[in-house]
């Protein structure tokens, strides 16, 4: 069974097209050359804000989450495409995330 997790990016005010970007042009490339599988990708519509991103990243175990989140945080194209999306001024507010396991009736396992 496969273990998720939940990542919500806070983006400030009028940011959230410059993370979507990043995402497009950056993130997802770097991530597959990782490994990293997500799950989906969600904006808000109605909720506490629509500055956020959530997003679900599915992994075998927590030790093949470490492993993959730290070779993909110090990659040095990584750093370098997050410098880069900066250059205009920090993009995101703050970052929640939680680790989720399926019950046996879910439809995702």
């Amino acid at each position: 069974m496969s273990i998720y997790e939940l990542r919500v990016y806070r983006c400030l005010p009028g940011r959230l097209p410059n993370l979507l970007k990043r995402f497009t042009d950056a993130t997802l490339k770097l991530w597959d050359k990782h490994g990293i599988r997500q799950a989906g990708f969600f904006t808000t519509l109605v909720g506490d804000s629509n500055q956020d991103l959530t997003y679900l990243l599915e992994w075998e175990s927590m030790a093949e989450r470490d492993a993959k989140w730290t070779a993909f945080a110090t990659d040095p194209e990584w750093i370098a495409a997050r410098v880069e999306s900066e250059k205009d001024g920090q993009i995101v507010a703050n970052i929640t995330n939680q680790f989720l396991a399926p019950t046996a009736f879910s439809a995702v396992k």
